[in-house]
């Protein structure tokens, strides 16, 4: 089956309509909340809550459009600023978590109120531990039911919660809590549990001041005799101990959705520093050569070509694991490329963007500065690199975990 990079004319208006939201609504407000962290925008968050939610164009897509789209809008709008772009009141990774692991009732139960006329509310995935980060199989917090009330209680402390705050605090988030309700059990006995904001024992005890996206929420929780209902667990109960089952492995397959979108984000990022990197040097007379051999060219010629194509290099990586996505395709290796080749490239084209305008952008004068601390993250979560070209490698080469480590 071919794969048309060619977007479609209402792709197209959408992403100039995210182009325009990021340049006239997030720029302007990018360099106060990266100074004042942890403040929040309400300005923005009330903006996208009450104009911005399904006004972008829609119609006129050819089948299987929808997530390449999806890449696009994190692309454009963390062309303007990629925290407050995760300070959007959407279900995130806890509402991917829910469409992999849920049935259809808890589908529409925990995401029917995102299309709702409410108040903005979040969603968020609680994953990493104290002492299991990328291991996700290692997780100590626990789940166990409660026969009489049929009950599971959640005990355990997750930190890095992207959206933590909003999604634990404000009415109708909800927090998707990884637990294991046995431990013998291995990666079989992971399961995951929707924890609605507000309930008894979920307790938001702190949030990280970061390099980069300080902006964004990201939180620690601490769960204590947290109670939810029985049917708060996605997925089934069942622990099968000789396989994982689809507990896990939708938990899993989260990432595999979850990565393009971050590889979006990163390239965003990157593309805003080479635009302004352009638009300096076009503004000191320099034209940039595209068509000169590379002998003939001059340092800082040759290195704006090499991050434009970097840059390329992952956008299509990104819609080609976006692509499969729509189709129904496996699309893990593809996924963790993308996640591995952006993360790479936009550290090395906003650290290239600095040393290339020298003081002024060392200095915060721009904003470049502020993306090359935003980048980093990229490389971080959703997988490191290392994990993610673990990935590939195992893929690649078709070996299992056991195997190679």
């Amino acid at each position: 089956m071919a794969i048309d990079f060619e977007l479609t004319e209402s792709t197209h208006e959408a992403r100039a309509f995210y182009h325009a939201l990021a340049r006239d609504q997030m720029r302007p407000i990018s360099r106060r909340y990266d100074d004042d962290e942890h403040a929040r925008p309400q300005e923005w968050i009330d903006h996208y809550w009450g104009h911005v939610r399904g006004a972008a164009p829609r119609g006129g897509g050819r089948p299987g459009d929808g997530f390449v789209r999806t890449c696009i809008q994190a692309e454009e709008l963390c062309w303007g600023d990629a925290g407050l772009y995760l300070r959007m009141p959407v279900s995130a990774l806890g509402g991917a978590a829910v469409v992999a692991t849920g049935t259809r009732e808890q589908r529409d139960r925990f995401l029917g109120p995102f299309a709702g006329d409410g108040p903005p509310i979040w969603g968020a995935m609680a994953i990493t531990e104290p002492a299991a980060g990328s291991d996700s199989a290692a997780i100590q917090t626990t789940a166990r039911l409660d026969e009489s009330t049929q009950e599971w209680i959640l005990d355990g402390t997750k930190i890095f919660c992207t959206c933590g705050e909003g999604a634990s605090q404000d009415p109708g988030g909800f927090v998707v809590v990884w637990a294991t309700v046995d431990r013998d059990a291995g990666r079989a006995g992971i399961k995951s549990f929707v924890v609605p904001a507000g309930t008894p024992g979920m307790k938001l005890v702190g949030l990280e001041k970061k390099m980069g996206i300080r902006v964004s929420d990201t939180a620690t929780l601490v769960f204590e005799g947290c109670r939810v209902p029985a049917d708060h667990l996605l997925g089934s109960a069942e622990v099968k101990k000789r396989k994982a089952d689809r507990g896990f492995k939708g938990a899993m397959a989260t990432f595999d959705a979850s990565r393009p979108i971050v590889a979006a984000m990163a390239i965003g990022v990157g593309q805003a520093a080479l635009d302004l990197v352009r638009e300096i040097l076009e503004a000191q007379g320099m034209t940039l050569r595209h068509d000169a051999p590379p002998r003939e060219q001059t340092a800082i010629e040759r290195d704006v070509l090499e991050m434009e194509a970097e840059l390329q290099a992952a956008r299509l990586l990104t819609w080609r694991a976006a692509w499969m996505m729509n189709q129904g395709l496996a699309n893990n290796l593809e996924a963790s490329m993308a996640k591995a080749k952006a993360g790479r490239a936009v550290t090395h084209v906003t650290q290239k963007a600095v040393e290339l305008l020298g003081p002024e952008g060392y200095s915060t004068r721009h904003l470049v500065e502020k993306w090359m601390r935003d980048a980093k993250i990229n490389d971080i979560y959703e997988g490191t690199q290392q994990i993610n070209q673990l990935i590939v490698a195992r893929r690649v080469l078709d070996y299992p975990s056991s195997v190679l480590r």
